[in-house]
């Protein structure tokens, strides 16, 4: 069943007339100030150590001179008063998948392994130290520009009409069209015109639900999926056993789309490549969805994640390096996890696709793989349940078993294995992960919680927690969101995932970001129905800019600060990735609060925000303090002329 939409055209004609309601009032009001009659005298706001905002009810607080002595003593960054603008080709940069920073830097990757698509981060002194524009003409929800001078007094301005109305594309609508100018590449729409991907349609682009193997629609694909594998009522979800599933080479991602109406989030997972805008469309459409390759390092997911992997015309060579890529499939799929094949090799009788199909066939076999089904153009298999199948194997099968001593869920910047890793003695004498169908899995203590060292009782504290705290963060930002404000969310400091947990009611998707030293937690947060990555946010994190609607920041900012690195730099790549018009919510040290503060207006961020003392409560390490604030959305000399 598709998502209900909302009848946006009588919101739309409502909010016309709201606003031609508050044209006539602030002209009686002109008329009111501009006279003789109108008071002149200052408002008086007192002493007193916090004031109220006139404008939204807000605290305002004031910081005593001690503590403003003592945040000058602890914080060791300094950002400019001003911070310049990127040049408009810099309006897409991502600045760790530079292929130009390549070509500066001299490097020679690997096209072959595809080294030009995987994490290459300019140097310190190379670091693009401005903030990146929207393009021409970016849309987002509802704006309001100077039009026209209502009135002045004594000839100088007091008031201005601001007034320009657009329409918003919110989820669920955005799944299937967004505005081109947004993204204004159409190149993809012309190369896949008979696959159903993408429709230009005016102003907007349109995404009929195709792909390369799918050009009737992912619905019905999914829907024969699930009749492959014989699951109850042809639902791919199994009941919620099937619940995280890896994409790669996802396109658009619209098999991901639609997996999302079953209960199924996917990590749909494609190149910045030749078709360089395929996840920056997803991601405007509000899907799961990331940039990444199999290439030579481990994608950065833990072991034993995914229930389902799909590759549908993926255009991935999986035999290479004696199948290394499968191998990486192998450490990321759960017991008994299915990968779905859809390419000429499971299907053609061509030689060379014969060829191919039975060099694979034999490779996973003796990776104790075996096909579940084989019909059409696809075929599905199952990774072996327990240890079993890999001891009964002769002494010197390749790929061989990897060793006791590597970690399988250590992954940034860690290459590769060319080995199957064993499941656990856990996994393997339960002959599967253990986990609860979703959504029971959100909130059940997982089996994994030992090798964390986090006690169930701890687990089910934490979830109740960050109930709370998100609660508190919705009411502070009621009167400034609505119920779809949100769609793309990212805790960049996930911990057990109990942020992302408690959004569950709420129509959104959280990417679950957790730190290289802790990214260990990152598996609690795959069993528990969420997705996430491992980051260093000592570096750019790999998407485009304007891809999230809220980030969450828990601690960050103190935890790279103790590590060297600058706070300057993540507070413009936050910029950078936070849509306009999006909210950030840090949460940290009262003095680092007040730092970034006081870097609002540098960022260009002169929208609402607000500053509160939070509840102290068992997670907190010290003193904490929230600050919750909007980006606006600017625009160059250049786009106001144009």
């Amino acid at each position: 069943m598709k998502p209900k939409l909302e009848p946006r055209h009588n919101y739309y004609t409502l909010l016309k007339r709201v606003l031609i309601g508050s044209i006539v009032f602030l002209g009686l009001l002109c008329l009111y100030y501009g006279s003789s009659f109108a008071p002149h005298s200052p408002r008086s706001l007192g002493d007193s150590s916090s004031a109220i905002d006139p404008f939204f009810g807000g605290f305002i607080l004031k910081e005593d001179e001690d503590e403003e002595k003592r945040s000058t003593e602890q914080l060791d960054f300094i950002l400019p008063k001003t911070i310049p603008v990127c040049d408009m080709r810099y309006s897409e940069l991502i600045p760790c998948l530079d292929r130009n920073l390549i070509y500066q830097l001299k490097w020679k990757p690997n096209l072959t392994l595809m080294e030009h698509y995987e994490r290459h981060c300019p140097p310190p002194e190379g670091r693009y130290n401005c903030l990146v524009p929207p393009p021409v003409g970016y849309k987002v929800g509802v704006r309001f520009v100077p039009m026209m001078l209502i009135c002045s007094h004594y000839g100088v301005p007091i008031l201005t009409l601001l007034l320009e109305i657009q329409i918003p594309i919110r989820w669920p609508a955005s799944r299937d069209e967004v505005w081109k100018v947004n993204i204004p590449h159409t190149h993809l729409a012309k190369e896949k015109s008979d696959q159903n991907w993408m429709v230009v349609n005016g102003d907007k682009i349109n995404f009929p639900g195709g792909g390369t193997h799918f050009h009737d629609g992912a619905d019905k694909y999914i829907s024969s999926l699930a009749r492959m594998l014989k699951f109850p009522q042809d639902k791919l979800n199994n009941g919620g056993h099937i619940r995280t599933v890896l994409d790669v080479g996802c396109g658009v991602a619209s098999f991901g789309a639609y997996l999302l109406q079953h209960d199924i989030i996917a990590m749909s997972l494609a190149p910045n490549d030749v078709h360089e805008n395929q996840i920056q469309f997803a991601l405007e459409r509000g899907i799961p969805s990331t940039l990444g390759v199999l290439g030579t390092k481990r994608l950065p997911y833990p072991s034993r994640s995914f229930e389902l992997a799909h590759c549908s015309r993926c255009r991935i060579d999986w035999l290479q390096r004696d199948g290394i890529l499968l191998l990486e499939l192998d450490r990321l799929l759960r017991p008994g996890g299915y990968f779905a094949y859809s390419s000429p090799e499971a299907y053609a009788h061509d030689p060379e696709n014969l060829k191919v199909w039975h060099s694979m066939h034999d490779l996973l076999k003796r990776m104790c793989w075996r096909v579940i089904s084989k019909r059409d153009q696809t075929v599905i298999w199952a990774k072996s349940l327990s240890n079993s199948c890999y001891f009964k194997r002769a002494p010197e099968t390749q790929p061989k078993l990897c060793s006791s001593g590597d970690n399988p869920d250590e992954t940034w910047n860690v290459s590769m294995r060319a080995c199957i890793l064993l499941y656990s003695s856990q996994m393997h004498k339960a002959k599967g992960s253990s986990l609860l169908p979703w959504p029971q899995r959100l909130t059940a203590p997982p089996a994994r919680l030992e090798e964390v060292g986090i006690s169930s009782e701890e687990f089910q504290a934490d979830t109740s927690i960050w109930h709370f705290r998100v609660n508190e963060y919705w009411n502070l930002m009621d009167s400034m969101v609505q119920h779809n404000t949100f769609r793309n969310i990212m805790d960049m400091n996930s911990k057990l995932g109990g942020f992302a947990a408690a959004l569950n009611d709420k129509d959104v998707w959280v990417m679950n970001v957790a730190p290289v030293s802790a990214s260990s937690k990152l598996k609690i947060i795959y069993d528990r129905g969420l997705i996430g990555t491992v980051h260093d946010w000592c570096e750019s994190f790999s998407t485009y800019p304007r891809t999230f609607d809220l980030l969450h920041a828990w601690m960050v900012f103190s935890e790279i600060l103790e590590r060297g690195c600058s706070a300057g730099d993540l507070l413009i790549e936050i910029d950078r990735i936070l849509r306009p018009e999006g909210f950030v919510i840090i949460r940290d040290k009262p003095p680092i609060i007040k730092y970034l503060q006081e870097s609002l207006n540098t960022l260009r961020w002169d929208g609402w925000s607000t500053v509160v003392d939070p509840r102290i409560d068992s997670l907190s390490t010290s003193e904490e303090r929230v600050l919750i604030a909007r980006k606006k959305l600017w625009r160059t000399n250049f786009q106001l002329s144009s």
